[in-house]
């Protein structure tokens, strides 16, 4: 077998996929074997680098040079000065912003610099569709430990005393799930994966799975032997397509590796994985929502307690984990209790991967040692506010969250500081706003979405959202009123206090935590029937600055309304009771005479 000088690693999770890295791929080889190097470099498709404003991303390897915003006619370059030559394509270097110098390598870069990668260890590492890469770096190793010198119940110990809490938003300690789960006695027991991420602007599971399966089958097996269960299932939304294939390839191989099935290792250990796939109901998050869409059901929660750890899936003993969770199991096992806890805060121990969007310079996926704050997220990792613009707030935890604004940019993110200010973790999404969002409109973003997502089964949740949906349309048309603020303040309170599941209790939390915040925004829309960042396009007017505008006709040129008038060279007028608010003028204008509501 040969053993090539130079791997050259091509992104192929899906938002590079959907740029054609794929592509890429296939290109790269046909042109080294064209060049007669393909014996000597290897094209390897791997996992997410996280870098995902820079995709589609190239690294090569021994150099460790990084090549961003790749494309399909930028392969020749690559081969012929990088492979051939040994010159680094200085243009496909990631820039730093700040400094403006092109650099080289991934780990100089300040998006890098402050991570801490655990959960995402592998993913831009291996190609995720061979179990021989996984298994030199590592794979498996822990399911063998485990298997071969631990009881169930020192496995259990071990993740308890490691403080890993679980990563889907509850933060409930894993250990303690896995040690209810193995107290019952059942003749059968079931590990589930939750896979099913629904947060708007959420890809953390996806990504693992589709860079670094392996690490969630091996941690599932592992609590299957601590738990006494035999029988895995992968609970995925089936809009996950490459996940799903990844995840099928990599069960594949690790059967006919003997790492899946029967007597496993040689013990008397058997423990099998099926793929059951969800159709996309962010309800499905919670546990017994979950467990019930796997048995076929309405994908509804019910009461608990009896718990799933008690009574779950078939009414057996049921522990259920996200994805993130199982893959911070094997390197626990293989590194200790003691380091895992050593990283992070008091009380939340680890570290946890968040998907960094919104208005920031770098978006994409960030794992960092829990206690980082907010500012370090956004603006030495994120690199700030897009445009240079001034950040106005950070909603956290998805549907489920508040927003945080720049006074509390400096609170450390674990279960509790976040709680404490109005938010919560949840699994990780994280979207960073700017001064040109409106806080309203953002509040009735997440009610339209949380409304629409309700199972429906408890009224407080079934209707409840829905008028509080209903009061935020009115208040951004401008038709509400100062007694609407109170009725929202009302239901929210009502809603949290007592509705049946997660997805009800948390879903008035977006519009409590910016009518704490940014209680003048709401003000300025029902008294001054104005929104002040100019997003209510029901209540935008753009006007012209007569001492600005020069009459160039730009803004008349554009508006899809004819709603502005005046001759070249002469000052424009918008006639506002046509104005549709499209912002076309405003953008079209070079001058700065269009004055943005």
């Amino acid at each position: 077998m040969a053993i090539e000088r130079t791997h050259i690693m091509v992104c192929g999770g899906t938002g590079c996929v959907s740029a054609q890295s794929l592509e890429m791929v296939d290109l790269l080889k046909s042109k080294l074997v064209e060049k007669g190097y393909d014996q000597e470099v290897n094209v390897v498709k791997t996992g997410c680098f996280g870098f995902c404003g820079q995709g589609p991303i190239i690294k090569v390897h021994p150099d460790n040079v990084f090549y961003v915003q790749v494309g399909l006619d930028d392969i020749d370059e690559i081969i012929n000065e990088h492979i051939i030559k040994g010159r680094t394509v200085e243009r496909l270097l990631y820039k730093e912003p700040e400094t403006q110098v092109n650099l080289a390598k991934h780990d100089e870069m300040s998006f890098y610099k402050k991570q801490y990668r655990i959960a995402l260890r592998n993913c831009g590492l291996i190609n995720p569709e061979d179990i021989n890469e996984y298994i030199a770096f590592n794979g498996y190793e822990a399911l063998g430990k485990v298997l071969a010198e631990k009881t169930p119940e020192q496995v259990i110990e071990i993740v308890k005393a490691s403080g890993l809490r679980g990563r889907g938003g509850g933060g409930f300690s894993t250990g303690l799930k896995w040690e209810l789960t193995r107290k019952p006695v059942a003749d059968q027991k079931y590990v589930i994966c939750n896979a099913d991420e629904g947060d708007p602007g959420a890809f953390m599971d996806r990504s693992i799975l589709e860079g670094d399966p392996h690490s969630v089958l091996e941690a599932m097996a592992i609590a299957g032997y601590a738990i006494g269960a035999s029988k895995g299932i992968i609970y995925i939304r089936a809009e996950y397509p490459l996940a799903i294939s990844r995840l099928q390839v990599a069960m594949e191989q690790a059967k006919e590796f003997g790492l899946l099935g029967e007597n496993i290792f040689g013990s008397d250990f058997n423990f099998d994985i099926e793929i059951k796939l969800g159709a996309g109901a962010f309800v499905c998050g919670e546990e017994t929502a979950l467990i019930h869409s796997v048995e076929g059901s309405r994908g509804e929660p019910t009461k608990k307690p009896p718990y799933p750890s008690i009574q779950g899936y078939h009414k057996k003993p049921t522990s259920v984990n996200n994805v993130e969770t199982y893959a911070n199991i094997a390197p626990i096992i293989l590194k200790g209790a003691e380091w895992f806890s050593s990283i992070g805060t008091e009380q939340s121990k680890g570290t946890k991967v968040f998907a960094l969007a919104g208005k920031v310079n770098n978006v994409g996926l960030v794992e960092v040692p829990m206690g980082t704050t907010l500012r370090e997220i956004i603006y030495d990792i994120g690199g700030g506010i897009i445009g240079g613009k001034e950040f106005k707030a950070v909603q956290t935890g998805g549907p489920s969250g508040g927003v945080i604004t720049k006074l509390d940019l400096d609170t450390p993110i674990d279960y509790e500081s976040l709680k404490s200010i109005g938010s919560m973790m949840g699994s990780g999404g994280m979207i960073v706003m700017d001064e040109d969002d409106c806080m309203v409109n953002i509040a009735k973003f997440y009610l339209d979405f949380t409304q629409d997502e309700s199972c429906g089964k408890c009224t407080p949740c079934r209707l409840g959202t829905k008028r509080m949906y209903e009061i935020l349309d009115k208040i951004t048309t401008g038709e509400g009123t100062m007694e609407d603020i109170t009725k929202l303040r009302n239901l929210g309170i009502m809603i949290k206090d007592s509705a049946l599941c997660g997805l009800g209790q948390t879903a008035p939390n977006p519009v409590l935590s910016t009518l704490e915040y940014f209680y003048d925004e709401y003000l300025a829309h029902i008294q001054d029937k104005r929104c002040p960042a100019g997003a209510c396009k029901a209540l935008a007017k753009y006007k012209i600055d007569e001492e600005k505008c020069i009459g160039c006709t730009a803004c008349a040129r554009v508006c899809p309304v004819s709603c502005i008038e005046g001759k070249p060279k002469q000052k424009h007028v918008i006639n506002e009771e046509q104005c549709i608010a499209c912002g076309a003028c405003y953008t079209a204008c070079k001058f700065d005479a269009v004055i943005k509501p």
